[in-house]
């Protein structure tokens, strides 16, 4: 599979909530970096973020992928309906580093959280 089309795959099952069917992207040790949630392992960081989502609908925007492949970023907007309803939506972007085997080793996210801050502060108190 190659890394665009990872990526692709990584909006659609990020919308669809399919926790084993993302983690069969991620290589085992795999980490995200996230503005809300801070440095996971990304079984972990995946597990919080479908316990604290309703749901989420994501566009894609664009995909850039570095000359030698082992690096990425995927540029989408995220409408993101948080457990407890509250809507915010953002532009996101997420620079993605593989592992040899093609998997995620490591996702970076990226976005102003001056609007979600608020309602993700009051959703986990």
């Amino acid at each position: 599979m190659s890394q665009q089309e990872v990526l692709k795959d990584y909006l659609k099952t990020l919308g669809k909530a399919d926790y084993q069917e993302l983690m069969a992207l991620f290589a085992e040790d795999a980490v995200v970096l996230s503005p809300l949630y801070g440095e996971r392992p990304a079984a972990e960081f995946y597990k919080e973020l479908f316990q604290d989502t309703r749901s989420s609908a994501l566009t894609l925007l664009d995909v850039f992928i570095s000359p030698n492949g082992d690096k990425a970023c995927i540029n989408f907007l995220y409408r993101w309906t948080m457990a407890d309803g509250s809507v915010t939506v953002f532009d996101c972007v997420d620079v993605v580093e593989f592992a040899p085997n093609g998997k995620i080793k490591l996702l970076k996210i990226i976005y102003d959280t001056a609007q979600t801050r608020k309602k993700f502060n009051s959703l986990k108190a």
